[in-house]
């Protein structure tokens, strides 16, 4: 394929975009914690509240909407991604608590921004036949792009010793730089149906916008406690977590395509119910967990569950009327955050006096889940 031809495809913007955010997202959440804590000296009070600004773009991604009042959602998404650029680049010039908070608001909405409009992107433009193999496809390209940054990472740390912010200028600038061949050489794709611009909630969503909540919350146990708890009841080391992440990406980068081919072939209705089965029982098991190689057994299946969560995108694809999408998925990508600005600080509380009823809670998420199952529309497995 010529590199003329390459520029005329929608899907290969879509293979574009996907390579092009983990060079500035994966480098600013592989070296915040660091950076925060070795050059602008956070304390865990400031490093929990700059956490908690990364997540409020997610919070707020309805407002989308009105950016597309004013932009095409293809520009929408370039514009984004210089945000997500612009905001890593900038990490390393302000090591200060203001500066931080604010470089991380920038990086942030980009990254949120971006999210929303590829999704939105994605369900208009793949056929509703295949789109999660597409979308398993599309996981796998990100984890191997997430993979190759992270060595580098490790190689230009390690070995040649680069500091912080040339390493975020170098990353951030690649995602900048990367925006502007997306915006030059793509062709403008004339959107096959004109979106709404108006925010709203329909009746008829109800169950997409409850299950999107619940994965949220799922996620957010996931993400948050249980490798906490393998810091912290079982010792593990940084080192250890960062060759876990890398585990987990191999994993999925070979496991993803094969997950949409999963819910391509049963429908979104079995894989959702064997994905909520299962976490139901990794949750349970976390729950009573006392052995080290257990706990990393779960951390890793757990994780590997996400993939079909995609069948939830597809499931809504299937139900909406197209017109609907791309407000639809602002709305459905706030209400995903909702749980993740509430929920740490709320079961954070919780994991003070058990861990255990934490991971139960989950299970009991886990089973909510499963029930919302039953009420799926069966014209669309």
């Amino acid at each position: 394929m010529s590199a003329k031809t390459f520029f005329h495809s929608r899907q290969n913007l879509l293979y574009f975009l996907t390579i092009a955010v983990p060079f500035s997202f994966v480098t600013w959440t592989a070296l915040i914690n660091n950076f925060a804590i070795e050059k602008a000296h956070f304390n865990g009070e400031q490093i929990g509240l700059l956490q908690s600004i990364r997540e409020v773009p997610g919070l707020l991604a309805f407002t989308i909407v009105f950016v597309l009042l004013i932009f095409k959602q293809q520009t929408a998404s370039y514009l984004s991604l210089f945000l997500l650029g612009f905001g890593t680049l900038l990490t390393g010039f302000f090591p200060t608590a203001l500066g931080l908070y604010t470089t991380t608001l920038i990086m942030s909405i980009g990254f949120h921004y971006l999210e929303t409009l590829y999704n939105s992107l994605s369900l208009q433009w793949i056929p509703k036949q295949n789109a999660p193999s597409f979308f398993g496809k599309l996981s796998s390209i990100r984890s191997f792009t997430s993979l190759g940054i992270l060595g580098l990472l490790y190689v230009l740390m390690q070995f040649l010793h680069l500091p912080y912010k040339l390493i975020y200028i170098i990353f951030g600038g690649i995602t900048m730089l990367l925006s502007f061949v997306a915006w030059k050489g793509f062709d403008t794709f004339k959107d096959e149906v004109t979106q709404e611009t108006k925010l709203f909630l329909r009746k008829e969503y109800w169950l997409f916008y409850l299950l999107t909540f619940l994965a949220g919350a799922r996620r957010q146990i996931v993400v948050v406690f249980a490798g906490f708890l393998l810091v912290e009841k079982f010792g593990f080391s940084t080192q250890n977590m960062v060759l876990l992440l890398i585990v987990n990406t191999i994993i999925n980068m070979f496991l993803a395509p094969y997950a949409g081919k999963l819910i391509e072939h049963f429908g979104e209705r079995l894989s959702l119910r064997f994905e909520y089965i299962c976490i139901i029982i990794i949750f349970v098991l976390y729950g009573f967990v006392q052995n080290k190689s257990v706990a990393v057994g779960l951390y890793i299946l757990d994780n590997l569950f996400f993939t079909i969560a995609i069948a939830l995108r597809t499931y809504f694809q299937k139900i909406a009327d197209p017109k609907d999408i791309a407000v639809t998925s602002s709305v459905g990508f706030t209400i995903n955050h909702i749980a993740a600005v509430t929920l740490p600080f709320t079961f954070g509380i919780v994991w003070m006096y058990s861990h255990s009823a934490v991971f139960f809670a989950g299970a009991g998420i886990g089973v909510i889940s499963l029930i919302l199952t039953f009420f799926l529309k069966k014209t669309y497995t």
